[in-house]
């Protein structure tokens, strides 16, 4: 069952991690449940790690773990994920390592299709600025699971305007402290509760720019207020 699944990988367990999925996948199992299942196991990973249960390595290895589950899972998902495009750079934002519910979604959005820029993690604010310039990206993605990823995120976004891109790209954030308030405070565009959500708001704002008079970048409807 799913829910094994989900302890497995908030147990660290590896082996029993990718036994599961690759059976889950043999069952025909929907790919998007198998994904969440391991979400929700990062998610209590995370909670474990600001309770100091778990360690920096802890969460490198989660990711790792992620990493094997999500070459798995990408082949099923390319046969069941309609095709949006788009170009997206994504990075754990400046004093943050955390990376396991970003490569999440780096994951989800290659296998649909996008073409996807992963910087990695602690990433400087002119780092996101430079491969917005160099890939012409219309979507920047942040994730931080720590508090003190929130100024950086603010910090980030400051730069894009600085640097005259704000109007071109939407801003999505995301990590488990991460909600509306955080998202009002860093000044972006939208954040996702989970990796799916990150996928949707991606396809959302990637089928806005495309259609005839479709609304630009700067119109935002769910950027916060200082």
């Amino acid at each position: 069952m799913l829910s094994t699944l989900t302890q497995a990988v908030c147990e660290l367990d590896e082996n029993g991690v990718l036994s599961q999925v690759k059976q889950q996948l043999e069952n025909n199992a929907d790919p998007m449940a198998v994904l969440r299942a391991c979400q929700e196991g990062m998610a209590l990973v995370g909670e474990r790690f600001e309770k100091g249960e778990y360690f920096v390595s802890d969460l490198m290895m989660a990711g790792e773990i992620v990493k094997e589950v999500s070459a798995l899972v990408k082949p099923a998902m390319k046969g069941a994920t309609a095709s949006a495009g788009g170009k997206v750079v994504i990075g754990t934002v400046k004093g943050d390592i955390h990376d396991i519910g970003k490569d999440l979604v780096a994951s989800l959005l290659e296998a649909s299709n996008f073409a996807v820029t992963d910087l990695g993690v602690d990433v400087a604010p002119e780092r996101f600025v430079q491969a917005v310039k160099d890939t012409g990206a219309t979507v920047v993605g942040l994730s931080g699971l720590l508090t003190m990823a929130f100024d950086s995120m603010r910090d980030t976004v400051a730069a894009l305007d600085a640097a005259g891109l704000r109007p071109k790209v939407r801003v999505m954030i995301g990590g488990g402290p991460v909600d509306e308030k955080v998202c009002g405070y860093a000044k972006a565009d939208a954040w996702g509760a989970d990796a799916q959500a990150a996928v949707t708001l991606c396809k959302g704002w990637i089928k806005e720019a495309s259609a005839p008079g479709g609304s630009r970048a700067a119109e935002r409807t769910t950027r916060g207020s200082d």
